[in-house]
């Protein structure tokens, strides 16, 4: 087998690929995998597995162009045209504190639970982001980048772990490329909010962007094209393994039970752990709840920085008329993680709604912009601010293509339906 050589320089620019995977295994992962493996049981695996192949070049593209460029997305968008840049902005505004709140409220959930703590939970969801606000506060992107490879690491273990005491109870004879009749219906909502953020949203490719220039800023060193594409295949496979690792999880614990996850927020936090531990021993118990607290610990932090970094560079960038810009945590950052922490604070104490009911929205959404961004970043990436060598090949571009076809008439016909 060829063994594939390592960039020079990769060890010390690694990090900004285990960064985005911090920000993508969440509530996608936790609540979604786990959710279609408890429904279908393994009869959704097809389904993922073509959203985390359709998905990557889009996601890949993020890093990509910040090692060929030096530059971030966001730049990229404004060379295509003003009016690019503030349609991205417009999808970040809109959807920034949708996507948070269902992001903190389900850790608030968790953190209340395994504390065994009854806080209101407005007040969990105001300490969780301000722990994190707080974290970035005195680390910066340097603590960030040590944080998330801890958390990545617990994570990783303690999932793998748990999945792999799960499989004897696993019912492979559910297993499909595609589902069939042989199961329940799954909802066609459902499969657009499982491929919505699996493995994420596409939007979070301009956070992985800003990411790498930053690691760039704090390592002293310029990450090569092939060292920061190696960084991100290497998060975006431990992303994948886990996808699979939670849809395991629910097919093996829940599938066929006769039980249903509840769309409570509490009673579902409190139904992972205890069904887990219920089913497959006490002992799995603390390594269930490292599993799901460490997924949402690390998903919040990474929220509450790549909003607020993807804004700031998306202003600046606009009022300056220029993309000659380099920004690290000013003021418009600090505004935007106060001004979207309030919200998502307020809204929680303005509606507390069934956690899957908000989990579906912010999903859904986030499946029907996938498209629009996703064709950004090809624009954006095949520019001719990036060099020849460093454009994707036929294969890449085929593939993306193929995605941004299949994605977007996937969308087209949800708003016929809608329509209807």
């Amino acid at each position: 087998m060829r063994k594939v050589p390592i960039p020079p320089g990769f060890w010390r620019g690694f990090g900004p690929g285990l960064l985005w995977a911090a920000a993508a295994i969440g509530v996608s992962h936790l609540v979604q995998s786990t959710r279609a493996g408890a429904d279908a049981g393994l009869a959704l695996a097809g389904v993922i597995l073509l959203a985390l192949v359709l998905k990557y070049p889009f996601f890949e593209y993020g890093p990509r162009y910040a090692a060929a460029t030096g530059r971030s997305l966001v730049e990229g968008y404004f060379r295509i045209g003003r009016w690019a840049l503030w349609l991205y902005l417009g999808i970040t505004l809109a959807t920034a504190v949708i996507v948070q709140t269902a992001v903190v409220v389900f850790t608030a959930f968790l953190v209340n639970f395994v504390l065994g703590v009854s806080w209101p939970l407005p007040l969990t969801v105001a300490v969780v982001v301000g722990a994190c606000a707080g974290l970035l506060g005195v680390g910066r992107f340097r603590l960030l980048d040590r944080a998330v490879k801890v958390i990545i690491a617990v994570l990783a273990v303690s999932t793998v772990v748990a999945a792999l005491v799960t499989v004897p109870r696993v019912p492979w004879g559910t297993s499909a490329l595609w589902p069939t009749s042989n199961i329940d219906p799954v909802p066609f909502a459902f499969l657009l909010a499982l491929v919505g953020w699996m493995p994420s949203a596409i939007d979070i490719s301009v956070w992985s962007s800003l990411w790498t220039l930053a690691k760039n800023e704090t390592s002293g060193m310029q990450a090569s094209v092939a060292a920061a594409r190696m960084d991100f295949a290497i998060g975006y496979g431990g992303t994948g393994l886990l996808a699979f690792a939670f849809l395991i999880l629910g097919a093996g614990v829940m599938y066929g039970s006769g039980e249903a996850f509840s769309s409570q927020g509490p009673v579902f936090a409190t139904q992972l752990v205890d069904l887990y531990s219920s089913t497959l021993g006490a002992w799995l118990r603390p390594v269930v709840i490292a599993a799901v607290l460490t997924t949402m610990i690390s998903t919040s932090l990474t929220v509450v920085d790549g909003f607020p970094r993807a804004i700031e560079r998306s202003v600046l960038c606009l009022v300056r008329d220029s993309t000659d810009v380099a920004t690290q945590g000013g003021a418009v950052y600090w505004t935007a993680i106060a001004l979207i922490g309030g919200a998502t604070v307020s809204v929680v104490i303005a509606l507390v709604s069934g956690l899957t009911t908000m989990v579906d929205f912010a999903t859904i959404v986030s499946f029907m912009t996938a498209p629009v961004l996703g064709w950004l970043n090809y624009r954006a990436v095949t520019g001719p601010e990036v060099a020849p060598e460093h454009r994707p090949g036929p294969w890449m571009r085929a593939l993306s293509w193929t995605g941004l076809v299949l994605l977007g008439g996937t969308a087209i016909v949800y708003v016929v339906t809608l329509l209807r």
